[in-house]
């Protein structure tokens, strides 16, 4: 079966959000053009490094031009975008590996999400080249400089929205506490 590319150059709009109550939430990146959506559910902790690696590319981008980019050096208030993921969310698949470019002949952050690959004994299997139609899917993402700081201060948003930190050992709290491992198993 030819791989299956979900591609938006560019997107009207591309977030991470969330589906869920704080401890139990399921992380996604959706991306909408046009009444087309496409959501792809990933772990928080790769919405967050995506989202670190996003700001620290543009930071670079900024720096290495001095400035003479079109990338802003922080998010545009009129791409602040705080709506909730566009319903019905449809999971196409779940994210297994990323990867970030900066594409400069048309000034466009590349964001890419491939579809996990199940783990066989072989792990070269795994590892697939662009040129390959069979491979799994994938959703590939062209944004521009402010749209791609617009994301990555929304993703960042959505992680730090989850659970309390524990002010003693750092572990995220529930609504009714938790067991504090800094505190003899005493719940505070």
């Amino acid at each position: 079966m030819p791989r299956q590319v979900f591609l938006y150059d560019p997107p009207d709009r591309f977030v991470a959000g969330t589906v869920g109550e704080p401890g139990q939430r399921t992380f996604f990146l959706q991306a909408t053009a046009g009444s087309r959506v496409t959501s792809v559910a990933l772990e928080k902790a790769q919405v967050a490094v995506l989202a670190e690696r996003v700001d620290e590319l543009l930071d670079e981008l900024v720096r290495r031009s001095g400035g003479e980019t079109p990338v802003p050096a922080v998010a545009p208030p009129d791409l602040e975008d705080a709506a909730p993921l566009a319903a019905p969310i449809l999971e196409e698949f779940r994210v297994g590996t990323m990867a970030l470019a900066w594409d400069s002949d048309d000034d466009r952050l590349v964001v890419e999400a491939q579809a996990q690959v199940p783990d066989d004994d072989n792990p070269e299997d795994t590892l697939l080249g662009e040129d390959d139609e069979d491979g799994p899917p994938l959703l590939r993402v062209r944004l521009t400089g402010p749209m791609a700081r617009a994301f990555a201060k929304r993703a960042l948003l959505v992680v730090a929205a989850g659970r309390p930190s524990c002010p003693f050992c750092g572990l995220p709290m529930d609504a009714e506490g938790h067991i504090c491992p800094r505190a003899n198993g005493y719940r505070r």
